[in-house]
């Protein structure tokens, strides 16, 4: 099994901590973890990547786990999170990358194809909308914007993280569980996530993700369309985000394909990694 290297990057001016495995030769696959996750969301994904020669990077993003934690919330802005990721492609000192991104990485992922299409080979999403897809949804939508409702709740400064810290994370880890199928996430999963949320101000920068999406972005003249090639993976079960969403991001994508995994919820690559890393290979594989 290949070793896994903790590092810490340079980026966008901070550092951020990134768990490094695979060959140095190998072509590099950027993972982006979502909220509430950090690097470990992909230990499933990781090993296997690097056991087929790649090189991975799955770093903790802007405000989690090890990585700096700015302290205002325009720093959490999309663009921010979006050069963070092209800052880490540059220090990696390749000219392309393959970037995979779920659920909040994966928002992530979206906007470094539109705004550093020159930075990717290939695109990979796993429940996660295109940004456009999204407002359009919640504007026509109703049911959409019940399954956000949580977001408003976020919104509220300084209660979410403090309710989150009573009783050891017991809210945020139940949200995990009673979202995902039975099993999913193991008790030594779970600690793992309790000793990531407990860094300090870790919770806090997390929602800040959220309490971000109201402010403008600085450089908000981004493309719409996505020009790579793109690979959308989407669990039909998925609590949060209804499947439609899907195709309606596909829309908006030159060379675009995806596939429904019927029986998973918004935890796909958790629920099915075997299926998940095949689809991942296969994708890249391709010409």
């Amino acid at each position: 099994m290949e070793i896994q290297e903790h590092k810490f990057v340079e980026t966008n001016g901070i550092k951020l901590h990134v768990v490094q495995q695979g060959p140095e030769d190998g072509q590099l696959v950027i993972l982006l973890h979502g909220f509430p996750e950090f690097w470990y969301g992909w230990s499933k994904q990781m090993t296997e990547l690097a056991n087929k020669g790649f090189r991975v990077w799955a770093p903790d993003q802007r405000g989690y786990n090890l990585s700096d934690k700015p302290k205002k919330v325009s720093d959490y802005r999309i663009d921010h999170l979006a050069a963070d990721v092209a800052g880490l492609i540059k220090a990696s000192g390749r000219g392309k990358v393959v970037l995979v991104g779920h659920d909040w990485g994966g928002i992530v992922a979206w906007r470094v194809a539109r705004a550093y299409p020159e930075l990717l080979h290939k695109l990979i999403v796993l429940n996660a909308p295109h940004e456009l897809a999204m407002s359009s949804q919640l504007l026509k939508h109703p049911l959409q914007i019940l399954k956000s409702s949580y977001i408003a709740f976020f919104q509220l400064r300084g209660i979410p993280e403090k309710l989150f810290g009573m009783s050891n994370w017991k809210a945020v880890e139940k949200a995990l569980v009673s979202t995902s199928r039975k099993g999913t996430f193991s008790e030594e999963d779970l600690r793992k996530y309790r000793t990531a949320w407990s860094q300090p101000g870790a919770m806090r920068s997390m929602i800040n993700w959220y309490r971000a999406l109201a402010m403008k972005p600085v450089n908000s003249v981004v493309p719409s369309s996505v020009l790579v090639p793109t690979f959308l993976m989407w669990g039909a079960k998925d609590p949060f985000l209804g499947h439609e969403l899907a195709n309606k991001s596909l829309e908006f994508c030159e060379k675009g394909q995806g596939v429904l995994l019927g029986e998973a919820t918004h935890w796909v690559q958790h629920e099915e990694p075997e299926r998940v890393n095949k689809l991942l290979f296969d994708f890249i594989d391709q010409e």
